[in-house]
């Protein structure tokens, strides 16, 4: 993966970046450790917060990042080459992903682009050689720009009866201009990838695509904290043929991506940069093929404080906090190969999300059955903690 270097990791302005992130370190008394990026270095703060959840607890993340000291751990540019040498191998150094406890949450739907495709994968069930006939029925009744239609409003209701009568109705619809989000389960805590690490595919799925997202880092008291980004990998197949295939399609061997590190909000990031970003995606397959697009953070039909609200309340609790991906307006339809078949992923893609004030997050797509397993857990984290001392140590 030629594109992981520390200039192009690091957003464009890494210099006032508050950055957090987490590394594994080998060896007796290694293990996860929390890390700050500072000039190119990481630096090791695990004394101050053993988890980034402890971090971004405290009554002042920013500020408590900006004080925590340690020793470094090298630069940047040697973590980067280790991880893309060894991959995710506990003998060697390598980065994680940026979250740990956090349970990974996922808003879908987001934007009447994708919207439309999901209707599409609906009508297909699956098919990808179908869905190219299907787009253009689709799209001749409900027209491909909703990005107008207010989620909720009474233009909605509206919508939603025309398209009853012609029965054109959907599930994806209903969640994506209906009152109530689509929030679901993408990863459980510990299991999501980092910058540099293998992707993984369920191996029975043969239509597939990234899916490149801004990933919101947000306290137990619902505050948005930061932010990331993040890959929710997508199985189109498994998810047409039935949206009670969710779980499988979403939740899968190193199928949650997120990266390369948490940039917590201050006074140079905020949320208003959060809601105009655009998220720029790269593919370059074995084969010569390149997929380019984008995802524009303006066209979210609903804001990510709505977006966080539907994900955590008085109905639902997360005490260590949550990563909150926002959804994705991009579903990609370019044909790769064979005409109308449009996109999917071949094995040993490498896939790369990146925007200005986050950076980029690479990986290369593999079988989730193949890829390493996910072995270091939330009671294996604990015991690495308490061997080197560090529990006890909130921000």
């Amino acid at each position: 993966m030629t594109h992981i270097t520390t200039s192009a990791t690091l957003p464009e302005d890494a210099d006032r970046a508050l950055l957090v992130g987490r590394a594994w370190l080998p060896g007796e008394g290694g293990g996860p450790a929390v890390v700050a990026v500072r000039k190119g270095e990481l630096i090791d703060i695990t004394s101050t917060a053993p988890t980034v959840s402890h971090l971004l607890e405290s009554a002042d993340p920013a500020d408590t990042l900006r004080q925590a000291s340690g020793p470094s751990l090298g630069s940047l540019d040697d973590w980067l080459a280790s991880t893309l040498e060894h991959g995710p191998d506990p003998a060697h150094r390598h980065l994680l992903a940026p979250n740990d406890l956090q349970v990974v949450k996922a808003a879908g739907v987001t934007f009447a682009q994708s919207m439309v495709e999901r209707v599409i994968e609906e009508q297909a069930r699956g098919d990808a050689a179908a869905a190219d006939a299907i787009r253009r029925e689709v799209v001749a009744v409900i027209g491909s720009d909703l990005s107008a239609i207010k989620p909720g409003s009474e233009d909605a209701e509206r919508l939603k009866a025309v398209l009853l009568e012609k029965k054109m109705w959907s599930q994806y619809l209903e969640v994506g201009i209906g009152p109530d989000a689509e929030i679901f389960t993408k990863a459980a805590p510990m299991s999501s990838v980092g910058t540099g690490a293998g992707v993984g595919l369920h191996p029975a799925s043969s239509w597939n695509n990234p899916e490149p997202e801004i990933v919101l880092a947000v306290s137990s008291r619902a505050e948005v904290v930061g932010a990331s980004l993040g890959n929710d990998v997508n199985l189109r197949d498994f998810e047409g043929r039935s949206a009670l295939l969710l779980g499988k399609a979403k939740d899968n061997n190193a199928a949650c991506s997120i990266g390369p590190f948490i940039r917590l909000f201050d006074a140079h990031f905020t949320l208003d940069d959060v809601r105009s970003a655009t998220i720029h995606l790269r593919v370059e397959g074995r084969d010569g093929f390149v997929l380019e697009g984008f995802s524009s953070m303006s066209q979210i039909s609903r804001d990510p404080l709505e977006l966080v609200a539907n994900a955590m309340g008085g109905n639902h609790q997360y005490p260590d906090g949550m990563m909150l991906f926002c959804g994705t307006m991009f579903a990609p339809t370019q044909d790769r190969g064979t005409e109308g078949a449009g996109f999917t992923h071949h094995l040993d893609d490498d896939v790369y999300i990146s925007t200005g004030k986050l950076g980029c997050l690479a990986n290369r797509v593999g079988r989730s059955d193949t890829l390493p397993p996910w072995e270091f857990g939330i009671s294996a984290l604990f015991a690495s903690l308490a061997a080197r001392g560090l529990l006890g140590r909130p921000a």
